[in-house]
């Protein structure tokens, strides 16, 4: 399985392509890879975290409902060699990455590629 991350930035979303050029030859040696997009560092009410879904869907690559949003308590949790889920476990960001762990989880197991509901 490949989780692709994507900014919402225009750079990301035409790095996204060549990315997939990558994946594409990747699926000549294992047929069976999955990938799909994830959005990272999503700032809240903005036009280009609203817009880079819009963007991204062109591709044939499915995207994770789950959006990470960009939020210090990943920084801070870095300084000390955590994740947030250990130095704030109740926090929004902690349990975006919840979240999107069993997004990825049950993505996973479905046979057609398609993102769960």
């Amino acid at each position: 399985m490949l989780v692709i991350p994507v900014q919402p930035s225009p750079y990301d979303v035409w790095a996204a392509e060549e990315t997939l050029k990558l994946v594409e030859e990747a699926t000549v040696h294992k047929d069976s890879l999955k990938s799909v997009f994830a959005i990272n560092r999503k700032i809240v009410n903005t036009a280009i975290g609203r817009d880079v879904e819009e963007a991204l869907n062109r591709y044939p690559v499915p995207i994770l409902a789950t959006h990470i949003h960009q939020g210090v308590s990943f920084a801070e949790s870095a300084l000390g060699g955590l994740i947030v889920s250990e130095t704030d476990p109740k926090s929004m960001a902690a349990q975006e990455i919840r979240t999107l762990t069993e997004e990825l989880i049950a993505f996973y197991g479905k046979k057609d590629g398609s993102i769960p509901e």
